[in-house]
């Protein structure tokens, strides 16, 4: 059992000065934007984080002092410590911040505080949420807009995942992973689907989609639901509590909002929709891939709830330029195409590998893959297996990412590699530089290499310096 359940008051309302406020993982993706805001506030805001990034860069730019390395003295002289799941009791800082009695939060209680005063517009989903999240944010400043904003990751358009505007909409993105997205006073909500994942929280399927139901029915004003989704079909029988209940999805599923055709145009996508009373709309997206369709589709029906009209908004939607690290066109050397991407989970590797492979044309798709967390490996490993079979030509896997968890007996690398259907399909690299190597053996004019996972976007460098000097 391992000691990263960390625990925190929850049930009380945070006061409305949290004093001097410390972020213990400053640089994550959730915790970094709630930073950016509280920073942008004019609030004394301090953090720490294992390593140096770009997410560090940009706080310290605001003025956030931030300390490479966790250490008890980061906690003396403030007020307010904030976490997230992530953090293990064993944390010095965290340990002496209990010690010491101050007020140790959870990040959902943060941005929660964040937004008081705001009509907020949450995003949640097992895939496709923070995508959709900096869609939204976009299209909304398009359509004249100026919402204040939390993302998981970096919006491209914009250069941060979090910024304060002007009107009284506030769109964030909200992580089911620990529940913690129960805790927001929403107006309106967007759910892009539901899968069996986080099950070390909730437990069972039912937990997921007990919370989801929860999720969706306490919408003040509205809720929009991917209705083609397997899991969200599952509940919808249960959301009569819901306020103005939408649906969007895949054509012949009885939605209000049915995406009739989807074609790859090089690195877009047409696409046509139909509503009622709207008919039949088409428009162009700048994004690749079926399931940005569907991202965009989901984001115009929340924008048509919000007043806008659907042709605007789905022109709006469809501008995007796309999020970080989510199908993230990186170079192209000697007629090899680089696309890093965040995908961890079978559905999401299986969404980027069929865009990839369309790009791709006669071209040859080649992976790196480093699975994340033990018992996703382990659960899903058939599901990889199938997936990297159908849409890979070769897949590198690196070692096993296992982040909060403990190590399970006999799940590792080596273990998921042996599981894959095609003995030639795959190779474990047990570092970068072997994995590196193998690629820019394979790597020919008009493949696409594509690097999936977490915390992999740092063997870019390594990768595309040895695809120019080959």
């Amino acid at each position: 059992m391992n000691d990263t359940n960390t625990s925190v008051d929850s049930s009380n309302t945070l006061p409305d000065e949290l004093g001097r406020i410390h972020f213990i993982g400053i640089g994550g993706a959730g915790m970094s934007g709630i930073a950016h805001m509280m920073a942008a506030k004019g609030l004394q805001v301090t953090g720490s984080d294992q390593a140096d990034s770009a997410n560090v860069q940009a706080l310290r730019e605001l003025g956030v002092t931030v300390a490479i390395g966790h250490s008890a003295d980061h906690v003396h002289d403030v007020d307010t410590v904030v976490i997230s799941s992530a953090v293990h009791e064993s944390n010095p800082e965290l340990a002496a911040a209990r010690a010491a009695g101050l007020r140790v939060i959870h990040r959902s209680q943060a941005l929660e505080w964040l937004t008081h005063g705001h009509r907020v517009i949450a995003v949640a989903g097992a895939h496709g949420k923070s995508t959709s999240t900096g869609m939204l944010i976009t299209a909304l400043r398009e359509l004249g807009a100026d919402p204040s904003f939390v993302n998981g990751a970096i919006i491209k358009e914009l250069g941060t995942n979090a910024g304060w505007g002007k009107s009284d909409l506030f769109v964030l993105e909200a992580d089911e992973s620990d529940g913690s997205f129960l805790r927001y006073e929403t107006a309106g909500v967007l759910v892009t689907n539901i899968d069996t994942e986080h099950l070390d929280h909730y437990g069972t399927a039912q937990g997921i989609e007990d919370a989801f139901v929860r999720f969706i029915t306490s919408a003040a004003e509205f809720s929009v639901v991917n209705g083609s989704d397997r899991l969200t079909k599952a509940i919808l029988p249960r959301l009569d509590g819901a306020e103005h209940l939408i649906t969007f999805g895949e054509a012949g599923d009885g939605n209000d909002l049915e995406l009739t055709e989807v074609t790859p145009q090089g690195w877009e996508t047409d696409v046509a929709v139909t509503a009622q009373p709207e008919g039949s709309i088409r428009f162009r997206s700048d994004l690749l891939g079926h399931h940005n369709a569907l991202n965009a589709l989901g984001v115009a029906a929340v924008l048509r709830q919000l007043g806008y009209p659907l042709a605007d908004a789905l022109r709006a939607a469809g501008h995007y330029q796309g999020t970080a690290r989510r199908f993230d066109r990186q170079a192209v050397v000697g007629g090899v195409t680089v696309v890093d991407d965040y995908a961890h989970h079978p559905t999401e590797v299986a969404a980027v590998l069929t865009a990839a492979h369309e790009l791709a044309g006669d071209g040859h798709v080649l992976v790196i893959f480093e699975p994340h967390l033990y018992s996703r490996t382990r659960d899903h490993a058939d599901e990889f297996a199938q997936v990297f079979d159908r849409w890979a030509d070769f897949v590198d896997v690196l070692t096993l990412r296992g982040a909060r968890e403990d190590p399970i007996p006999g799940i590792d690398s080596a273990w998921l590699v042996s599981r894959f259907l095609r003995p030639d399909l795959g190779h474990y690299s047990p570092t970068w530089d072997d994995a590196v190597e193998q690629i820019v053996r394979r790597a020919r004019p008009g493949d696409i290499v594509l690097t999936l996972g977490v915390g992999l976007y740092p063997i870019l460098p390594r990768l595309l310096e040895r695809l120019r000097d080959r």
